[in-house]
């Protein structure tokens, strides 16, 4: 016999503790006795047919003012609700009694009870309800434990395929209430007990499972999903190949795109655009290219690029400094008779006025005009940044005045990028000017605009009018954030005080912020300029205790250190520990290598990598 179609043994049912009810006087009448009531007639049972009637009447005409007298002491909901159960009660009008006293009683009905209703409607195929149900006590009612849950289900029904329905909408419910941890412990535990889930829960299970980062159990739940024998689709294969791209685990994507071959489903669009934004963002070294040799690989198979496709090769090929490649493929987008969404825009304005071609980005800007695309406060906030960036506040502020009159909702980031702006060119006074307007277009203050101003003041030496500007923060209720910590800790070690702002870090530690690499790189610079790069090496080993890799500014930085302390083979030696590392030295470091090294006549001993990644450069 099928072990899990063995019928499990059933315990003897409860002692019924309700066995008779007493019928409220306004009831009497839906008797059918000719007769008066007599003292003995007024207590009934649900065996009686016409008294069961008429509480079903009230039940599934949801009377339950009239059904509420019934439920007085020594009678309870629960026991009223098991009257119910062993009176054979259709599952809906079951289900009505067990919602209704759950809120007009706030009774959290036993498992047992729960798991004995689903399996009435999972018998009935109410398939919509059993979701409804486990929706609603796994959101409102008290939290129970998945070991407890899976006890009283097999205590109550053997039945395989009703229990593992009711089994994969209870994952789901907890996927859809955001608790996920507890939906991968009822998957588990299903796995236990030999029952089969489905797509349905396990698709959502694992894109929440990819929203939070949880790579190790995405692939745990993919893998066990194969085990089970769970039909895969294309659904399933595309979340997990986005899990390992956004944890930049590119070669197991890689693996799961030939695990879709198969079971001979194909990549569609979805899939390479996932593979190809990985490749754009965590790809490490010539990921361009490979993104690059995805989109053409895509386009032989027959699978037609999209808007997306283009938008996140542009945006990686400007973040590349490939200028020419991003223009290329925009070119080839309006070639494929794909017209350019307001984001496609966007990312070229952004990517030129990156490389400080305004009045390429203001032609595109026209263009997205003459094509009946109006520019968002986006497009307008990427351009203001540009002119910032090379210095041209008078026509930043130009377009800011033209942009507030002709009505665009601008933001706080429109401000802010103008008042940085002012701010780092030494104009306080008219960044102080812009805030007060700021106000007056009831754009509120962020920790982002106290930002500037403070980095602004320490820039001047105001030490004073920045801590003035800290208080008034706090006093604010806005939180100092990283920045606010970067700005500070910059300033205190270009003042020589590296020792005071390593204590910043303790402060921020407090305070739940993550040091990033800006803050342990500054800090580094600022003990290599104070003549002490054994105490940048100390920062560094905190850095990495705090699970942080040095990047190549940080090598760098210590490279440089080094050299000016005359320790050029300490200084050779961290240059090799970078390469065997597979960090790619860029202009700053053949700058070190060339006026620190080079030139006080020290080779360094690089076995030709550099001279070879010189020539490319």
């Amino acid at each position: 016999m099928n072990h899990q179609l063995r019928r499990l043994r059933r315990p003897p049912p409860p002692p019924r503790l309700v066995r008779r009810l007493t019928l409220p006087q306004s009831l009497h009448h839906c008797h059918t006795s000719p007769s008066p009531p007599s003292p003995s007639s007024s207590s009934l049972s649900l065996s009686d047919p016409p008294f069961k009637s008429t509480i079903l009447d009230l039940i599934k005409k949801q009377h339950w003012s009239q059904l509420k007298p019934l439920l007085n002491p020594p009678t309870t909901p629960s026991n009223f609700l098991q009257e119910l159960f062993d009176s054979n009660f259709p599952s809906d009008a079951i289900l009505a009694f067990f919602r209704w006293s759950q809120l007009g009683f706030q009774v959290s009905h036993s498992l047992q009870h729960l798991c004995k209703l689903l399996t009435l409607l999972a018998n009935d195929k109410k398939y919509s309800k059993i979701r409804s149900l486990l929706h609603f006590s796994v959101h409102c009612s008290q939290p129970f434990s998945i070991s407890s849950f899976f006890h009283a289900l097999v205590n109550c029904s053997d039945d395989f395929c009703g229990n593992s329905v009711i089994v994969d909408m209870l994952v789901l419910a907890f996927v859809n209430n955001g608790k996920l941890d507890l939906a991968v412990e009822g998957f588990k535990r299903a796995g236990d007990y030999g029952l089969k889930l489905s797509v349905l829960s396990c698709n959502p299970m694992l894109g929440g499972l990819v929203k939070e980062g949880k790579v190790g159990t995405n692939e745990f739940v993919y893998r066990e999903m194969i085990r089970r024998r769970v039909e895969l689709n294309l659904i399933t294969f595309n979340t997990v190949i986005n899990g390992f791209c956004k944890a930049g685990k590119l070669s197991k994507a890689g693996d799961i795109v030939e695990d879709m071959k198969v079971w001979g489903i194909l990549p569609n669009v979805v899939t390479y655009n996932t593979l190809i934004d990985g490749f754009c963002k965590k790809g490490g070294a010539g990921k361009m290219y490979k993104a690059d040799a995805l989109l053409k690989e895509m386009v032989e198979k027959g699978v037609c690029p999209n808007n997306i496709t283009y938008n996140v090769l542009i945006d990686g090929f400007f973040k590349d400094d490939n200028v020419v490649a991003a223009l290329r493929l925009f070119k080839e987008m309006q070639e494929q008779q794909l017209t350019p969404s307001v984001l496609t825009y966007n990312l070229l304005i952004k990517g030129l006025c990156g490389e400080g071609r305004i009045d390429d980005a203001l032609k595109l800007r026209g263009e997205m005009v003459n094509l009946g695309f109006e520019p968002s406060v986006v497009t307008y906030n990427l351009i203001i940044n540009g002119y910032c960036k090379k210095k041209m506040l008078v026509e930043a502020r130009q377009l800011f005045d033209d942009i507030l009159k002709q009505g665009v909702e601008i933001n706080a980031l429109t401000f802010n990028t103008l008042i940085d702006a002012y701010c780092k060119s030494g104009k306080i006074d008219e960044g102080i000017a812009l805030r007060d307007l700021m106000l007056t277009q009831k754009v509120c203050p962020s920790v982002s605009t106290y930002n500037c101003f403070i980095g602004g003041y320490f820039r001047e030496g105001n030490i004073g009018a920045a801590d003035k500007l800290l208080d008034e923060m706090e006093e604010k209720g806005l939180r100092a954030d990283l920045v606010t910590y970067n700005v500070r800790i910059n300033a205190l070690c270009k003042r020589g005080e590296s020792r005071k702002a390593v204590r910043l870090l303790d402060e921020m530690s407090e305070k739940g912020l993550i040091p990033s690499h800006i803050t342990y790189n500054t800090l580094m610079a600022g003990y290599c300029r104070e003549g002490n790069p054994n105490a940048a090496l100390v920062v560094r080993r905190r850095m990495e205790k705090e699970g942080k890799r040095p990047n190549i500014v940080s090598y760098n930085v210590l490279i440089k250190g080094f050299c000016e302390k005359g320790k050029l083979e300490e200084a050779n030696a961290y240059l090799n520990e970078m390469l065997e590392k597979g960090l790619v030295p860029n202009r700053t470091t053949y700058d070190i290598i060339r006026e620190e090294m080079m030139e006080k006549g020290f080779i360094p001993d690089v076995d030709g990598h550099l001279y070879t990644d010189s020539t490319k450069a």
